[in-house]
Parts: C-alpha cells; sequence; structure tokens
C-alpha cells in the first residue's frame, strides 16, 4: 500500500511542476511580445532618431 501512495503522490507532484512550468512559459512569450512590440512602436525624438521606450 505504501509503495502505491508514493507513485500516485509522485505522480500529483509531476502533474503540478508540469502545469506551473507550462504557466511560466506562457508569461514568458507574453512579455517577449510586449518587449517586441515595444520596439517596434517606440517614438522617434526630435534629432530624428529612435528613443527608447523604457526607462532604466
Amino acid at each position: 500500500m505504501v509503495p502505491l501512495l508514493l507513485v500516485l503522490l509522485l505522480a500529483l507532484i509531476l502533474l503540478g511542476a508540469g502545469f506551473a512550468v507550462k504557466v511560466l512559459w506562457w508569461i514568458a512569450i507574453a512579455v517577449l511580445v510586449i518587449w517586441l512590440l515595444g520596439f517596434v512602436m517606440r517614438s522617434t525624438n526630435a534629432g530624428g532618431g529612435r528613443g527608447r521606450w523604457y526607462r532604466w
């Protein structure tokens, strides 16, 4: 009975970790898209060059 419970516990842990990793991948893709849009949509400055769209 104990080995069966350990296998089920391991399966639950791996399923939870897999779900968390999948969510993190979607968050990473969303951040990448926003970052790329920032480069495409940044405005020009008075000198005609491209300005920074971020503050740091």
